[in-house]
This record gives C-alpha cells, structure tokens and sequence, in this order.
C-alpha cells in the first residue's frame, strides 16, 4: 500500500497536478508513512522524472513549472508534519529569491525554486520588482545563507550591483552568499560586481548553491561559475 500511495505521489507531481498530490500526501501522512519517506521516495522521484523528461526535450518549460508548484506545494505540507529534527537534516540551506526592480518576468526564478526546494533548500520567494533593500530584509528576517537575484532586462543589471552593495554597506556580506542569474547576466559580470555565483540554468543554480553551501565565507573567493553548456564548474 505504501509504495502505491508513494508511487501516486511521484506522478501526480510530475504531472503538475498540484491539488491532487497536495491530497495524496495527506492520505500517505494519516496513513503512517513518515514525512521524510514522503519526499525522498514519492514526490522527488516524481521531480526527477520531470527534470529528465525536460532536459531529454519531452517535456517543455510550462510542464516544468506546473510540476515546480506541485512540489512546493507538497513540500510545504511534509514539512509542517517533519519533526524540527528531521526537517533540520533535509534543510540544505535557506534562499531568497527575487526579480531584480523594474523586472516583472518571473517563469525562470519560478523554476529555480522549486528545483532548489526539491532539493533541501527552504526557499523564500520575494516576488518580482522587487526594491534593493527587501532582499536584505528578506534575508536578515529569515537568516538566510543565499541570496539571489536575476533578471532578463538589461535595463534592471544595475539592480544587481546596487543590492550586494546595499548588503555590503548593512555590514552583512560575510552573512550571505550572493547570486546572480538571467538571460544578459554573464560570468563576467557576476565576477565585476563580486557574486559568489552565477549559473548557466536552474539545474546548474542547484549544483551551485550546494558548492557555495560548501565552501562558505561569503564574498572572500572567486565566484562558483556552473554552466552545464560548456561544462564549466569552477
């Protein structure tokens, strides 16, 4: 009965029906079937077979993202039921996300949280537009580990660098690793304003964010660059 119900799980995610795996994941809690069984033998399966169907091309952005929702929807319900202990050893770190100002396009940091959600990180989502300064009120009010910011718009780059300087002139840039993303966000630039990273797609923020969680020391090291196109990882 267990492995059904974990198996549904998997599908209903990959899938993107988000209000039926919601409901199935409660079904498998009142049955006894323990939170951390939950995500890492039913709804991350199911991600997983997404991720693979997108980067195999059989399934497109879209899906992607409806199977994103599904798993962080099911997330937040295992882990309101996890034990503080448990939730303590899935947690890989803590995230703020955000559209730089002036930017009101959102799909992309959309899958990027829900694939660093899958795996372990607790993500808080600021939204698009978003000022300089919430992403540091986001980020002390949360303790965060990672900040990141992107945008597609030229026009908003400037946003990038105002923010780490706003953070860096709070006294806070040995608290946060600082991130950058977008389609004319480059390695170069992310090294000029002095990120800690920068990543080619959110796959590759996935790897990246568990790199900077490694290292640590926020802003004293070359910035982690992942680019799975030219298989870059330094």
């Amino acid at each position: 009965m267990a492995e059904e119900i974990l198996k549904k799980i998997g599908e209903l995610v990959a899938e993107g029906e988000e209000e039926g795996a919601v409901e199935t994941v409660k079904q498998a809690l009142s049955q006894g079937i323990s939170p951390l069984t939950i995500l890492n033998e039913g709804a991350s399966k199911g991600m997983d077979v997404v991720s693979e169907q997108y980067s195999a091309g059989e399934v497109f952005l879209p899906e992607l993202v409806l199977a994103g929702d599904a798993m962080s929807a099911v997330i937040r319900i295992i882990f309101e039921n996890m034990s503080s202990e448990d939730a303590q050893k899935s947690k890989q770190g803590v995230v703020v996300l955000g559209q730089a100002k002036g930017d009101v396009h959102d799909i992309g940091k959309n899958v990027v949280g829900a694939l660093l959600a899958v795996n372990g990180f607790e993500v808080h989502d600021i939204g698009i537009d978003a000022p300089v300064k919430s992403f540091y009120e986001k980020a002390r009010e949360v303790n965060a580990d990672i900040v990141g910011i992107s945008t597609l718009l030229t026009t908003s780059l400037p946003y990038l660098e105002d923010t780490l300087r706003y953070i860096t002139d709070t006294g806070s840039r040995e608290k946060y690793q600082f991130i950058v993303g977008g389609g004319p966000v480059t390695p170069e630039y992310a090294k000029k304003i002095g990120a800690d990273g920068w990543s080619r797609n959110a796959f590759d923020c996935v790897k990246m964010c568990k790199q900077l969680m490694a290292r640590g020391n926020p802003g004293k090291h070359e910035p982690v660059i992942v680019d799975s196109e030219t298989g870059v990882n330094i």
